[in-house]
Order: structure tokens, then C-alpha cells, then sequence
């Protein structure tokens, strides 16, 4: 089996040495001066944000059911619109432009109509393209078939093995160059074969060499292939699956040892409806933090995860701590999710929500 993590027989939760003075703090939403926030809001425009991972093409077909096929006992669904969205790292992007700030994404893409659409999406919003780099596979794309607001079926075209040497070797000049005009790093992995050992290695290495914060959504395969990143961002399943091991909010005081094995500065929990956790490393009292969530209504969860990964990587850029900067992304996650589908967050909408939750 590939990747770095062997999955435990069972589930254990004293993997690490407790630290028995340490306890969550919880952190308000007003731990942030109106006037810091509007400085760090107006500060994205001058910094700009490498992102380097997974691409993909969301296409959605919405249409009428009307009869069975007479071919097979399923649905003909007559398509009456057709629609594109960018998914995996290209959202991520996405959200970066959208709070101001340049980006530059390096991901694969393969020789067909689905990296034409995702180039020109992509040059809409301002992304630089120069670090889409072709390769002999599809483009992965994931199209949805939508009849009665209901879902049918998805449909998904990609290759997942890691890239070849001769496109490893592409994706790395890519890299360092992107990195090299950056001032903050995103490692983006969907596990489609871009984040790979050496890519990241040569990333972390860059970034390290210019002294920029690195963010990292991980997945399962080389989960724990990202020492000295800054933010290390998983959810709390994947952070379990990797582990092989549950993970007790409730009594966090072994979390600093994780962090300390992960070899990075602070992990950040995205908890779902209940906020976030940051973990900072070390063991004093005051480096974990709970933090609710800001959500007025939750409408669709998808693309949450991005928006926090992309206001992650622009706040450290223009100079937030690593607590101010996952407040404020959380604020961001609390209005995307009261959005249909994946959606950016502007830092008009940011404002107005941390203004919201400042009255209450």
C-alpha cells in the first residue's frame, strides 16, 4: 500500500504524553479590534498566495425527469443547464482572488476541453496560469447530473496514481518558481498525484528558504510528510483515519504531543458545526483554542474547507497571528456555508459577519 500511514486494527486514544496543566480556552468573536481586522483585510491586495495541488473541474448538468429509460430500469434525464465550477485547489484559488490578494496555482491538467474550461475560469479571476502544467491523463472532473434538486448520479473522470518522473520533474520547476514571487504557500492534496514526496519536500523547502507561512489541507497518503508548515489543517476524521486513533477534545492535554509529531507549528481541527480547534505547539495552557462557530444558517457545507484554507494563507501573509487568522477564517467559513454549493467569501461579507456577531 502506498503513503507513508498504516491504518491500526483499533482505535486507541493514549498515543501521546499528556500534558496535564493544559485545558481548551475558548476563543471569543471579538478577539480581534475591528481596526486590526480592517488593517489585515486591507492588506490582501499587496501579498500574493502560491497554491499548489489537486485541480478539478466541477461541471453540473440540472435537468427534468420525465420517464425511464427503456434500455436499463434508470431515469433519462433531459438536460436544460449546464454549468462549471472549480473544485479541489482551483477553489481554493479561487477563494484567494477573491479576498484581493494574487495567486499563482500549480496542478496538472490533461490535454482535453475540461483544461481549456479550466484555464479560462481561471484567467476570469484573475489567476495566473502560467503553472498548469500538462500531462498525459484526464483532467480530473467530476460531473453531476441533477434532476428535482436531487442528485442522480456523479460521474467522475481521473487518474489518481502519483505523476510520472518526467511530469514530477514539470510540477517541480513549477513549484519553486511560484513559490519563489510568493508570500505565502498553500499544499492543497486531494490525493489525484501532484502533492508527491519530492513536490512537497522541494515546497516546504522554498518556502522555507524565503520565510513564508505554509498552509497544508492534507489527506490520508503522506499525511505526515509535512514538517515545519505553519497551519496543518485537517478535519477530525482525517485527522482519526491517520492516526488510527481517537482524538478526545474533551481531555486535549496529549494534542501538543501531536503537534509536536507532526513536526509543525499549529494544527487546526475544522470540527464542523462545532467551530474549530488550534493547537499550538508547546505546552503552555494558552496554545489550544476552541472556537465556535460564527454560521447564522447552514445551507451547504461544500467548499467550506477551501475558504478557511485560502483566508488561512492571505491573513499570514499580511501578518496575522496564527489564532487571528483561524478566527477570521472561521468567520469566512460561516458565510460560505450559508451559500449554495462551493462559494468565495469577499472581505465585504467577512466584515459584515464579524459586525453581526460583535452586536450580539
Amino acid at each position: 500500500m502506498r503513503g507513508v500511514v498504516e491504518p491500526r486494527a483499533h482505535r486507541s486514544t493514549a498515543l501521546f504524553a499528556p500534558t496535564p496543566t493544559l485545558s481548551f480556552s475558548t476563543v471569543p468573536s471579538h478577539l480581534i479590534p475591528r481596526p486590526r481586522l480592517q488593517a489585515l483585510l486591507a492588506a490582501a491586495p499587496n501579498h500574493r498566495i502560491a497554491v499548489i495541488g489537486d485541480a478539478m473541474l466541477d461541471v453540473y448538468l440540472r435537468g427534468d425527469v420525465t420517464r425511464i429509460s427503456p434500455e436499463a430500469p434508470v431515469p433519462v434525464v433531459r438536460v436544460r443547464d449546464r454549468r462549471y465550477a472549480l473544485g479541489g485547489a482551483a477553489n481554493v484559488a479561487q477563494n484567494v482572488a477573491a479576498i484581493g490578494a494574487a495567486v499563482e496555482l500549480v496542478a496538472s491538467v490533461g490535454f482535453d476541453t475540461s483544461a481549456t474550461q479550466l484555464r479560462e475560469m481561471l484567467a476570469a479571476i484573475g489567476s495566473d496560469v502560467r503553472s498548469l502544467v500538462p500531462v498525459n491523463r484526464p483532467t480530473t472532473t467530476k460531473t453531476r447530473i441533477v434532476a428535482r434538486a436531487q442528485q442522480v448520479v456523479r460521474v467522475d473522470e481521473e487518474v489518481d496514481d502519483d505523476h510520472s518522473p518526467d511530469e514530477v520533474a514539470l510540477l517541480l520547476e513549477a513549484a519553486e518558481a511560484a513559490v519563489e514571487s510568493a508570500d505565502a504557500l498553500v499544499l492543497e492534496d486531494y490525493n489525484k498525484g501532484v502533492l508527491v514526496p519530492g513536490v512537497i519536500e522541494r515546497a516546504m523547502q522554498a518556502a522555507r528558504a524565503r520565510g513564508i507561512p505554509v498552509v497544508v489541507d492534507p489527506k490520508f497518503r503522506n499525511f505526515f510528510a509535512y514538517t515545519g508548515a505553519t497551519i496543518f489543517k485537517p478535519n477530525l476524521r482525517e485527522l482519526e483515519d491517520a492516526l488510527g486513533a481517537t482524538v478526545d477534545l474533551d481531555h486535549p492535554a496529549t494534542l501538543p504531543a501531536l503537534v509536536h509529531r507532526l513536526g509543525v507549528d499549529a494544527v487546526l481541527l475544522t470540527l464542523s458545526e462545532r467551530g474549530m480547534a488550534l493547537i499550538e505547539g508547546g505546552s503552555a495552557p494558552q496554545g489550544a483554542h476552541r472556537i465556535p462557530t460564527t454560521a447564522r444558517e447552514v445551507y451547504d457545507v461544500v467548499g467550506a474547507g477551501d475558504t478557511v484554507t485560502a483566508w488561512l494563507a492571505v491573513m499570514l501573509a499580511a501578518g496575522a497571528t496564527p489564532l487571528e487568522a483561524s478566527v477570521i477564517a472561521n468567520f469566512a467559513a460561516g458565510v460560505e456555508v450559508g451559500k449554495l454549493g462551493a462559494a468565495t467569501v469577499s472581505p465585504d461579507e467577512l466584515l459584515a459577519a464579524y459586525d453581526h456577531h460583535a452586536k450580539r
